[in-house]
């Protein structure tokens, strides 16, 4: 099985028609995604690649077309409008690619969502893959095989080192899910390790996290006392310096919270093996899964 998305899934594409939209379709039509619709206000009737029928709205495009899920390649200034219109659709997964949305939106779309119903995944994701059955976002399909092990993680670029490293090693993934970086963000940590828990073709889960925050550290105890499963983790930022942004919004330390010291150990004191070097993390699956 799968956690999220799996071959039925209908996907919409809201910004087909931009840059990084139109591209990032292409790819995911090539991976086999079911690609039913595009979103770009005034390009509505016009097709995508010949086949892929563009709406106004989202709910044009949900009327005509059952789409259950929707991937968001907008501009930052109309990301959380984008969301919220999704979510008001009635659209029940709804992932935005989008970087660089402002907290203070995300503010306002996150109770949207939750009060719509629907399961938001970022904003500034990757998106995630089910190997062989659908991709939605900008995972590279290439570097992922099917197989036993989970993986959800806060940075994008070490999800596709990591994966490549389990795929050489052949050790295949269920779904591999980036939840993205920023302060707010829909979907954590344990939404994706209680899913990954629940499946049972999952035999055992990828945990990467990153300096700044608690969101680890809860996931720990969330291993500790809910998994079965065995869990392995790696955290992004072990030589950043106090009160520095690295890279994601929401990684930064201030004092002696959110360090990547005080969440390796609560990944050691709640059973979960922790690798020093990302390409550690396959030693530390195979001897997990033995």
């Amino acid at each position: 099985m799968s956690i999220f998305i799996d071959k039925k899934t209908r996907l919409l594409i809201q910004g087909i028609t931009g840059r990084d939209g139109s591209f990032h379709a292409k790819q995911m039509m090539e991976y086999g995604t079911q690609v039913v619709g595009g979103v770009t206000p005034g390009k509505g009737g016009q097709k995508f690649e010949g086949s892929v029928p563009i709406f106004n709205t989202v709910a044009e495009a949900v009327k005509a077309t059952d789409a259950d899920a929707t991937v968001i390649y907008v501009p930052p200034p109309f990301a959380a409008d984008a969301m919220m219109e999704a979510a008001d659709a009635g659209i029940p997964f709804i992932v935005c690619i989008t970087e660089g949305v402002p907290v203070l939106d995300m503010t306002r779309v996150y109770p949207l969502v939750t009060e719509k119903g629907s399961r938001l995944l970022g904003p500034n994701c990757p998106g995630l893959i089910s190997p062989g059955k659908s991709k939605i976002g900008i995972i590279p399909g290439r570097i992922c095989t099917p197989g036993p092990i989970g993986l959800v993680s806060r940075s994008g670029t070490l999800t596709y080192e990591v994966v490549y490293q389990m795929t050489r090693a052949n050790l295949g993934q269920t779904t591999c899910v980036g939840i993205g970086g920023d302060p707010i963000n829909g979907t954590n940590f344990i939404d994706c390790l209680d899913a990954f828990e629940k499946d049972p073709e999952t035999k055992a889960v990828v945990m990467i996290g990153e300096i700044g925050g608690t969101d680890e550290q809860e996931a720990a105890r969330f291993v500790s006392e809910k998994m079965s499963k065995p869990v392995v983790g790696f955290i992004a930022g072990q030589t950043a310096p106090p009160g520095r942004r690295m890279g994601h919004a929401g990684a930064i330390i201030s004092g002696s919270t959110g360090t990547a010291a005080e969440k390796m150990q609560a990944f050691e004191d709640n059973g979960i093996a922790v690798a020093k070097r990302p390409i550690d993390v396959v030693d530390l699956l195979k001897h997990a899964t033995r």
